[in-house]
């Protein structure tokens, strides 16, 4: 997929749901899950056991029918494995110039992570396509996004940390391009408990809260 789909796609869905499981078997059912529940987009967390080969999994029998991301990546290196494996967009919790720079080189979409307002510009003057605002919560949350784009209205913000599906609808009215969702989504008892179908219906809730919000 090229630049132009992936970055219209992050903005037409609005929801980035973020599968960080204890096994890639475990993270293999959630993100089909989150398929079943209607959201086209996934990402994979390095911290995931064999997230590499997960994501080669994925791109293999998910491809097409959902765009896959990669999470927590801290290195150039590990940023070109996951862009071989079927990754179309790289996140990071930190910014590092070398991954945005790797990201680009093979037209991928790029989202590295500021929290001030001093590393969210500097990210995004790096070659940002979004900038994750991490961990948003702890600041906020939704004001604290609406505070950041008063100067920094040209800034895309993916607020993470704190989303549910309470304070979507504020997240989207103080500017956010997309909300990103981990635990309040791919909640860690179900995955225990294997319950996929509560799973897929979180992300079908979410969803319908991003539309609404946006509507």
């Amino acid at each position: 997929m090229d630049r132009t789909a992936i970055l219209r796609t992050l903005v037409d869905v609005g929801l980035v749901p973020i599968v960080r499981t204890s096994s890639p078997e475990e993270g293999l059912r959630a993100a089909e899950a989150i398929r079943d529940g209607g959201v086209p987009i996934v990402e994979i967390t390095m911290t995931v056991p064999g997230a590499i080969g997960l994501l080669e999994k994925l791109s293999s029998g998910l491809g097409g029918m959902v765009l896959l991301g990669a999470g927590t990546i801290l290195d150039p290196e590990t940023c070109r494995a996951a862009i071989l494996a079927g990754a179309e967009f790289i996140v990071s919790p930190n910014l590092n110039v070398r991954v945005i720079e790797m990201t680009r080189r093979y037209g991928k979409v790029s989202v590295p992570a500021g929290l001030t307002p001093t590393e969210i510009l500097a990210a995004w003057e790096a070659g940002a396509d979004f900038v994750k605002v991490f961990p948003c919560g702890t600041l906020g949350g939704a004001e604290y996004i609406k505070a950041l784009k008063a100067p920094l209205p040209q800034v895309e913000m993916i607020p993470t940390g704190g989303v549910t599906l309470q304070n979507v609808a504020a997240f989207f009215k103080a500017g956010a391009a997309a909300v990103a969702v981990g635990g309040e989504l791919v909640d860690r008892k179900a995955v225990q408990e294997k319950r996929w179908d509560s799973i897929a219906d979180n992300a079908r809730k979410f969803a319908a809260a991003v539309s609404a919000a946006r509507k």
